[in-house]
This record gives C-alpha cells, structure tokens and sequence, in this order.
C-alpha cells in the first residue's frame, strides 16, 4: 500500500498548501530533518535543507500576523492565489514523479484543484469576516487555519487513510456550499476594485 501512502501524502500536502502553504513546507521539512526514518517520497526529499525549512518559516510568521489582520488577510489572500495554486501543484508531483505517469500526472492536477479549492474556501471565509464588525473572527478563523495546516500535514505523512477521509468530506462540503463561496469571491473582487478606486469597502461590497 505504499503507493496509497504516497498518494494521500501528495494530495494531503496539495490540499494543505492552499490553507497555509509555509507551514506546510515547514512541517514537511521539520520531519524530514527530525521524525522520519526514510525520506520523504519523490522530490519532497528536497525538503530536507535548513535554508527551505527557515524560509518557509520565517515566512509562516509574517502570513501569522497578516492573516489577523482584517482586509490585509484578503490583500494577502488574493496575491497568494498565484502563489499556493501553483505550489500545490508542485508538492503532488513531486511527491509522486517516481511513479508511472498515469499516476503522477492525474496527482499534479487533482492536488492542484485541492489546493485551488482550499485556497478559495479560505479567502471566501476571510471575505465574511472582513464584513462583520468586530475583529474576533479574523483571530479565531487564522488560529483554526494554522491547526488545520499543522494537522493536516501531520496526517498526511503519518496517517493517510484518514487524511483520504477528510479530504472527501472538504469535497463533498466544498461542492454543498459552492454557490455561498462563489458569491464571497465576488465580493472580495468587488473588494479589492473598491479599494484600488478609493471607496468605502462596505459600501461597495453589500450594494
């Protein structure tokens, strides 16, 4: 079954990297240095260096306190749309480019929708929270995030067929609530034209 571990650790990590791609790659890194007997699958194995474990780290603090921020955790959201899709993509292949094609090439583009999915479930969520009035819920929403990223990583490597069942319940619920995250997105683009053009945000978002 090893062919299962590997591939609920590559789409696990995809999935993760959309929520909090830096702490994924921390975390990847951290038990390669420290927790595991054997490398990591494929190029993941790469993750195995201080320079990309203190980069991704350093880089998780400043999405910490960025993401508790409200408006600036969506203007981190949107410029990370072109950072964790394309990195999610990145971590399923490389976690099964050792494998056969029909495998590795399907695993690159469903990591890459997880990622993708996540990623826009997330910014949706912020969305939300940004129109409330008060800033508890950019503080809950990043702390649940960051374990969210934590433990799925650590699923991922350690426990892949309950990281195979969560990832089918985030389907199944992403697809239930689309049609709510569809409008959010909307709204965070109505956003960030509002912001650009000098306008109030709620004005611009709820009319």
């Amino acid at each position: 079954m090893e062919w299962f571990s590997t591939l609920s650790l590559a789409l696990g990590s995809a999935w993760t990297s959309g929520i909090n791609l830096y702490a994924t790659v921390a975390v990847l890194g951290v038990l390669q240095k420290f927790a595991l007997d054997k490398p990591l699958p494929g190029g993941l194995d790469v993750l195995n260096n201080w320079w990309i474990i203190g980069i991704a780290a350093g880089l998780y603090l400043v999405e910490f306190f960025a993401d508790k921020i409200p408006y600036v955790d969506t203007v981190w959201d949107v410029v990370h749309t072109f950072i964790r899709i394309p990195a999610g993509i990145i971590v399923a292949y490389a976690a099964t480019n050792e494998m056969d094609p029909t495998i590795y090439i399907p695993a690159a583009l469903i990591g890459g929708g997880l990622t993708a999915a996540a990623h826009t479930t997330k910014s949706s969520l912020r969305v939300g929270a940004n129109l409330s009035p008060e800033p508890v819920s950019n503080w809950v929403l990043s702390i649940v995030e960051d374990i969210i990223a934590f433990v799925g990583t650590l699923l991922a490597v350690f426990a892949p067929f309950i990281i195979a069942g969560v990832l089918a319940v985030f389907v199944l619920a992403f697809f239930w609530f689309f049609p709510k995250i569809y409008r959010a997105i909307r709204r965070m683009l109505r956003a960030i034209k509002a912001f650009f053009a000098g306008e109030k945000y709620d004005e611009a978002v709820l009319k």
